[in-house]
């Protein structure tokens, strides 16, 4: 028997009790502030909303320990969980996260991974769907005896203990990976520049609606994959997205077709290889170049960036190396992501069982 079971046997055999959210914490909805991002005065503070930091700024009107839950409906999970994020220090929260702190009775680290397990999909609700002040704090609560509280966030701590190491450690190849692959594309001021429209033909991609008729070519947005279908209008190719998530950079690989908001960059093939024309996108950090209150990308202010544009056999090189610098970074199947993925669901796995009460 375990000490996780050997206290429930001694301190709660018949159950526990369930309580409203709001009587086990302090929610702190009132003194949240939202401020526009025209009018954000840039600092050291995090700046927090639905799903996480979206900002830094330079003052706050929180300091302590927290759990963050998001409010809107367009951010909970496959699952209909919330997005529950962990933030200590001084920190500003906006409008689209609720906030809770301690009250005493119940670990406000029990609470975040137990938020986490609660199917609010049946809550989301409103002309702007959202987890609403009351449904969220009448959300239903099982109170443990505080020790199986602590063994409970003892044991799914040493799960996140390890995810956040190698994240941590993610986040640091990624930095050498961005450094490197920078110092690679331009270190030589000696190689010749081109206009991005000399060396590929950037245009816009088919239809203002997204083709999902189960082909099999996938479909792409201005972010990835959105669906897929029977056609292709692109091939190997970088695409921008120049409206939505204007600047961001996806590699299409094989023949695929793209959507309206994303622009395909068809490379030059005897000046450019498709692949090494992507690493310099994204090297370039197109979204600094987005215009608009709706954030948008030109063609024509897309076009006319300059690149350089070494000969195609130095480009396969650097290629081979960026290729290689990239998968350990991103690649699901294999390397650091493959293995934050599979520590997260065994996080998930046992988290869900471990906080398994009956009413």
């Amino acid at each position: 028997m375990t000490k996780l079971e050997e206290l429930i046997q001694e301190l709660c055999p018949d159950g526990v009790e369930f309580c409203p959210l709001e009587q086990c914490c302090n929610i702190l909805d009132r003194k949240r502030k939202p401020v526009t991002k025209s009018a954000r005065e840039a600092g050291d503070y995090p700046y927090y909303g639905a799903n996480g930091i979206q900002d830094y700024v330079s003052d706050y009107i929180f300091d302590g320990t927290f759990i963050l839950v998001g409010e809107d409906g367009s951010v909970i999970t496959d699952r209909g969980t919330p997005v529950v994020t962990w933030a200590s220090g001084k920190i500003w929260v906006n409008n689209h996260a609720h906030i809770i702190e301690e009250s005493g009775d119940v670990l406000l680290r029990y609470l975040y991974h137990y938020i986490q397990t609660i199917d609010v999909s049946p809550l989301i609700h409103g002309n702007i769907p959202k987890l609403t002040g009351g449904d969220f704090k009448a959300l239903q609560i099982p109170v443990p005896p505080l020790p199986v509280q602590r063994e409970i966030v003892r044991i799914l701590d040493n799960f996140t203990e390890l995810t956040a190491e190698l994240t941590a450690e993610l986040t640091a190849r990624k930095k050498q990976y961005e450094f490197y692959r920078d110092e690679l594309l331009f270190r030589n001021v000696n190689i010749p520049k081109m206009a991005i429209g000399t060396v590929c033909n950037p245009h816009y991609g088919k239809g203002n609606k997204i083709p999902q008729n189960g082909g099999d070519y996938p479909v792409y947005g201005c972010k990835g994959i959105v669906g897929n279908t029977d056609t292709f209008n692109s091939e190997d190719a970088p695409i921008v997205g120049h409206i939505g998530s204007a600047g961001s950079v996806t590699w299409g690989a094989g023949k695929h077709f793209v959507t309206y908001n994303g622009t395909i960059c068809t490379p030059n093939k005897e000046l450019v290889l498709s692949r090494y024309l992507y690493h310099i996108l994204v090297s370039i950090k197109l979204e600094n170049k987005v215009k608009g209150n709706q954030p948008f990308l030109s063609t024509s202010d897309f076009s006319g960036i300059e690149i350089p544009v070494p000969s195609l056999d130095v480009q396969e090189r650097l290629v081979q190396v960026l290729d290689n610098f990239d998968a350990i970074c991103t690649d699901l199947s294999s390397g650091l992501p493959a293995e934050i993925e599979a520590r997260q669901k065994q996080y998930e796995y046992y988290r869900d069982k471990l906080l398994e009460f009956e009413k």
